[in-house]
């Protein structure tokens, strides 16, 4: 079921809902991938003042992006302290907190940002977040788009070309409308400058469940299909409106849609599928086109947070450290987390 406008409209303090009355019946509810839980931590004092949540697949990525958000708002940490990946006893997810943002890596695939998405808007609802807004930054691949362009999502498709995320639940297949923002989308887009040597567009995504097959690729382990059909495949997802391909904007649209949370989808092509289907650019000018979705996520981080008067941030919030309601259960949520399979 997702959260229609009406519903929205119910709750004008803006604070996080949940869609399963169970959470209010369990003792504690352990977010077992993020090694936390409600009973071990404190998470109001902890996240209380989050308002943006930043992902992408890469932990070294997003550690980096942390640095980066906090040289662009200024926030000073306490001294003698530094950021700490939150997450740490995990071992499958990282979190960085600066201030008002969180930057916490995903994976790679739909299976593993629904993961994710479940426990953060989880932590958002514990710890009494209000009116969160969630980016997913990443990299995809351009169709007709010059490799570094930057590509906003306005919506996202499935492999079968449909703007749902498809479940079994139960033995029974349920879909879930994958919609994004658009006005935030609009709101990004206008953050673009055009002295950048690079274009940012709106466009459709096309989100698979694979990388290679799922994608057209015709260079994996296997492939059931000519260079032919997967030209004409690509070309047809050129002629409806679609801009990249990725692996993770359908369950991200879909689930951030389904709890009420403002999100967009912002980032940039390595490889225009009309030409290759390898990535050939260099380690270097890679990193140096990643950084480009994240500067308007900056931008749009900043004007929000200069509108507030909240630039600047020194010693405001919590800076990374742990505020432990119980540490028998801190202890025995870190040992379950780090069971890993």
């Amino acid at each position: 079921m997702s959260m229609s406008d009406e519903e929205r409209d119910e709750y004008p303090d803006g604070m996080v809902r949940l869609r399963n009355p169970n959470i209010e019946l369990m003792d504690q509810d352990i977010l077992y991938h993020l090694a936390l839980g409600s009973g071990s931590h404190d998470l109001p004092v902890m996240f209380g003042d989050v308002k943006f949540v930043c992902m992408g697949g890469i932990p070294k990525r997003m550690e980096q992006f942390a640095f980066y958000i906090m040289d662009e708002i200024g926030h000073k940490l306490p001294s003698g302290t530094t950021l700490v990946d939150i997450s740490q006893y995990s071992y499958r997810y990282s979190m960085y907190k600066v201030g008002p943002v969180l930057s916490i890596s995903h994976g790679m695939g739909i299976p593993s940002i629904g993961i994710l998405l479940h426990e953060v808007i989880k932590l958002m609802y514990h710890s009494k977040v209000r009116d969160p807004v969630f980016f997913r930054i990443g990299t995809c691949g351009g169709i007709g788009l010059e490799p570094g362009t930057v590509v906003i999502s306005d919506e996202a498709v499935d492999g079968l070309l449909r703007p749902v995320l498809e479940q079994a639940h139960l033995g029974k297949l349920v879909q879930k409308p994958a919609k994004l923002d658009k006005k935030l989308a609009r709101e990004l887009l206008s953050l673009s400058s055009p002295d950048e040597p690079y274009d940012t567009v709106l466009g459709k995504t096309f989100c698979t469940d694979d990388f290679y097959e799922g994608q057209a690729r015709i260079d994996g382990a296997f492939c059931s299909f000519s260079e032919t059909d997967k030209m004409e495949f690509l070309n047809k997802l050129s002629k409806m409106g679609v801009s990249n391909i990725e692996m993770e904007s359908l369950s991200f649209a879909a689930l951030t849609h389904q709890a009420g949370i403002k999100s967009a989808v912002v980032c940039n092509t390595i490889v225009d599928r009309l030409k290759s289907d390898q990535v050939l650019a260099s380690k270097e000018i890679l990193e140096e086109w990643q950084l480009r979705p994240q500067k308007i996520v900056a931008r749009y981080i900043k004007r929000y947070l200069s509108n507030k008067g909240r630039l600047s941030l020194e010693n405001h919030g919590h800076g990374g450290g742990f505020y432990v309601k119980s540490p028998r259960r801190m202890k025995l949520v870190q040992q379950e987390s780090e069971t890993y399979d």
